[in-house]
């Protein structure tokens, strides 16, 4: 079938669009920070007035013993407790401090309790979930079935029986 005559939809007519000019944009660019270190020589170093210094003695004059720290360099050995006991490590020369016998122990019980502890409840939780999962599969699929029914009977018009 034909249009003898198409049909003539309302139009509406818009005006031109304003003609704006280019914007010109500037390259940014950014202040990069910076600053001068500040350079002591070592011998003008001293601790605030009121405050000892951890160095107290002057340092040796002598330039032979500078040089032998210089060319010998050991490492500081740490402060160690007297009740620590202090282990050699077989063919070197490697000194270990261990913790006195108490507190050995007493690391090693609560290791050995956390972890008994966190078996203990995997393994019990895991015997709960076999346990009651079928218990709450069987009451979920009869409160869904519960439920479709009423939504049914419901729909239908009729009043639940």
């Amino acid at each position: 079938m034909e249009w003898a005559k198409p049909p003539e939809l309302p139009s509406l007519l818009l005006p031109e669009a304003f003609q704006l000019p280019i914007p010109i944009l500037e390259v940014p660019q950014a202040d990069i920070p910076s600053y001068e270190p500040l350079v002591v020589p070592p011998n003008m170093l001293r601790p605030p007035p009121g405050i000892e210094g951890i160095n107290v003695d002057p340092a040796p004059e002598s330039t032979d013993s500078q040089q032998q720290q210089t060319n010998n360099p050991t490492l500081a050995k740490p402060a160690i407790p007297p009740e620590a006991q202090i282990i050699e490590i077989p063919f070197t020369d490697i000194e270990v401090p261990m913790p006195t016998t108490t507190i050995m122990t007493t690391a090693a019980t609560t290791a050995f309790i956390s972890v008994a502890a966190t078996l203990a409840a995997t393994s019990l939780f895991k015997y709960l979930v076999m346990l009651m999962k079928p218990i709450f599969k069987q009451a979920w699929n009869k409160m869904t079935k519960k439920a479709g029914s009423s939504n049914s009977s419901s729909l239908s018009g009729q009043p639940d029986s």
